[in-house]
């Protein structure tokens, strides 16, 4: 299995909204078993034991948009079906403090997810949307996207990222589908 989480490289966008998918990576390399990196021009990746597990986990360096760049690098470096794949990244049509776990669907507003379908040529990929909406009314949306959490936020995100990870046990040890069962209904008590 490979879990890509998406996000931009660099300190400038570290705690801005679209690197949801990276601080989810950040949050799973915390509580697993480094075995080794792997630092490619293209992404940086982590074979990690986590839950009895032994997986790879993901950053594209390919800035947002060209997700599916670095992820086209990935399935040839190692041989990998779309069956094994997991994507996580922000989604501002969810409210902050939710998550949402999908087998298939569109990349609805989201250009990184996007360049990931392109590349698979297909909607049938499991993915971890984590939210980060509502957009503000008036607010230009890559304005929106790439601005910072709040500290009020990052703690509502914190506790989120622990709810992503217990869905990641779930998947490892029951299923996507029981996952789904169980945390597309939970939300974080944000007041």
């Amino acid at each position: 299995m490979v879990i890509i989480g998406l996000g931009n490289p660099g300190p400038r966008y570290l705690f801005t909204r679209h690197n949801a998918g990276f601080l989810y990576i950040d949050a799973l390399l915390e509580h697993s078993e480094v075995l080794e990196s792997v630092d490619h021009k293209l992404f940086q990746a982590w074979r990690v034991f986590f839950e009895g597990k032994e997986f790879h986990a993901v950053k594209p360096l390919t800035y947002m948009n060209l997700s599916g760049v670095a992820l086209s690098a990935l399935k040839d470096l190692w041989n990998l079906d779309n069956d094994s794949l997991m994507v996580v990244y922000d989604d501002f049509d969810l409210p902050l403090g939710r998550i949402r776990l999908r087998k298939k669907g569109s990349a609805g507003h989201h250009k990184g997810m996007l360049s990931i379908l392109n590349v698979l040529q297909t909607d049938e990929v499991k993915r971890i949307r984590i939210g980060i909406g509502p957009k503000p009314p008036g607010v230009d949306m890559a304005e929106y996207v790439l601005s910072e959490f709040s500290e009020s936020e990052m703690e509502i995100l914190a506790k989120v990222m622990d709810i992503a990870l217990e869905a990641t046990r779930v998947i490892l040890k029951e299923g996507f589908d029981k996952a789904m069962s169980i945390y597309n209904s939970i939300e974080v008590v944000t007041g």
